[in-house]
């Protein structure tokens, strides 16, 4: 994981007796890694991403702001929502959500085409013009006139944040939304329904290793009961335990 040149990386609520921690998860093509820790703050997203240099994909939650913008990617499923959310109310927070959808569609159907077609070039040239088109929105939604009052949040924090919407469009294998890290975790959050989380911190230490085999062996399509049957059997002998790399 630290050797990783991109990761997904989310988080999402978990309980240790009835008690709010945060089960957190980094993703790559093959490894899953899971953490379970205390809060959402950026010290844990520090210590998940130790000696990692890669592009991180995550949403807008401020725990990720202390990487370089240069190593970020922003989720646009989630600015997607976003906007959604601004375009279902009236004057100037709906046409800066309506105007914010147009972008998203018209960029998932860019990267839509790039991945049929493989074509960087085109790529970067559609998202250029994207960028054109967002940014003067951006600047205008950001202003401090009263009927700004609910947009301008949002329009700040994508113009402080610029970069990092848009480093899918030139770094390969980098994608524009974090959805592998949300498809990943899908399966953590329906565990932690139905065993309404951990009873002790030895039980929460159990639970991030058999969640990181379980969804590794998934993303490396192998079989999690042969893994762990090679694991206890190796154990049993003394032998060296097999890898999930």
């Amino acid at each position: 994981m630290r050797r990783a040149g991109r990761l997904n990386v989310d988080e999402t609520g978990w309980r240790l007796r009835g008690e709010q921690r945060t089960l957190w998860g980094a993703f790559t093509n093959r490894i899953a890694l899971f953490r379970v820790a205390q809060d959402r703050h950026e010290d844990r997203a520090r210590d998940l991403l130790d000696g990692n240099q890669g592009i991180v994909t995550s949403d807008r939650w401020w725990a990720y702001n202390h990487l370089p913008l240069r190593r970020r990617q922003l989720c646009w499923a989630h600015l997607r929502r976003d906007f959604k959310a601004h375009a279902e109310a009236i004057g100037a927070e709906r046409e800066f959500g309506e105007h914010g959808l147009r972008v998203c569609d018209e960029l998932f159907w860019a990267w839509e085409v790039y991945v049929h077609t493989g074509q960087r070039a085109r790529l970067r040239r559609d998202i250029r013009l994207l960028r054109r088109e967002l940014k003067p929105t951006l600047r205008c939604f950001a202003g401090k006139a009263p009927r700004y009052k609910r947009t301008r949040g949002m329009a700040r924090n994508l113009l402080k944040a610029w970069p990092a919407l848009w480093t899918f469009a030139d770094r390969q294998g980098v994608e524009p939304t974090n959805n592998h890290a949300e498809r990943s975790l899908r399966g953590a959050v329906i565990y932690r329904k139905l065993s309404l989380g951990s009873q002790s911190e030895q039980g929460e230490r159990r639970i991030e290793r058999l969640l990181s085999a379980s969804i590794t062996c998934r993303l490396q399509r192998r079989p999690l009961h042969a893994y762990l049957a090679e694991l206890l059997t190796a154990h049993a002998r003394g032998d060296p335990l097999p890898t999930l790399t």
